[in-house]
């Protein structure tokens, strides 16, 4: 095996099992454990994995989060999907809260036009369902976070205090065996509160945030009661999530 190929095998290990070592690529690729070293060597030169003693991990990869306008404007196939199937659980005379993630702005942009209350802390939440005659709108005033358009803070979370909801609707960056996770901990806190107030959490998130952890943990998976994905997670995953009593919804794609 060439070292281009062992480099990969190593990797491909890595990115299954988090880490490892220098006797296992011993035995991942037959070599000796000088030719295992210097495969590390070669791997940390480029910034693939960070050395341990006696292996390796990956390096941690913190994703820039773009500002509203931007994630806006790429709100994916998925994310759309995946907005249309929360709306059909919109039911006359619900009251919802929803926060201010671009994947629950796509299920606002599909609301049906019944009779219904919906609190946000999202501008553009409230700009979208104010075109839809029969949903009565609270949104929530505090100060206003400039780049990703959502109102936060102690006057948002005391007046959520004041309500009692049967669905709210919440985005993640990430969910995993650590729980919900997202960006920024203003946020997170009222999305916290806004779980807190609610009969039934519906969490919205596409493939590619199944299994990973950002910055701050707003809440356990227990506390959520439905996930709604754009795939089938794979067995592990779903495991997890029974065995926290989370319901997952595939959103199927259109042809």
């Amino acid at each position: 095996m060439y070292q281009e190929e062992r480099l990969i095998a190593i990797i491909d290990y890595l990115k299954e099992h988090k880490r490892i070592s220098v006797e296992q690529i011993c035995s991942l690729c037959q070599v000796s454990r000088d030719t295992a070293r210097r495969d590390l060597v070669r791997l940390q030169e480029q910034g693939a994995i960070i050395r341990t003693r006696g292996g390796a991990i990956l390096p941690s990869i913190h994703d820039e989060i773009k500002d509203y306008s931007h994630r806006l404007s790429m709100v994916s196939e998925e994310k759309n999907q995946i907005g249309k199937v929360a709306a059909t659980l919109i039911r006359e005379g619900d009251r919802l809260i929803l926060d201010a993630s671009t994947t629950v702005q796509a299920c606002a942009e599909h609301f049906p036009d019944v009779k219904c209350t919906v609190i946000t802390n999202s501008i553009h939440q409230a700009d979208v369902l104010s075109a839809k005659e029969g949903v009565d709108i609270h949104l929530l005033g505090g100060k206003l976070q400039k780049e990703h358009r959502f109102l936060y803070g102690a006057s948002v979370i005391e007046k959520l205090s004041c309500y009692q909801v049967d669905k709210a609707l919440i985005g993640v960056v990430g969910i995993s065996e650590q729980g919900l996770t997202i960006a920024h901990e203003e946020d997170g806190l009222v999305k916290r509160k806004i779980i807190a107030q609610a009969r039934q959490v519906i969490a919205l998130a596409d493939h590619s945030k199944l299994g990973r952890t950002n910055f701050y943990r707003y809440a356990e998976l227990s506390d959520i009661d439905l996930l709604i994905t754009d795939r089938l997670p794979e067995e592990k995953f779903r495991k997890l999530l029974d065995q926290h009593g989370v319901e997952i919804l595939v959103a199927e794609q259109e042809c």
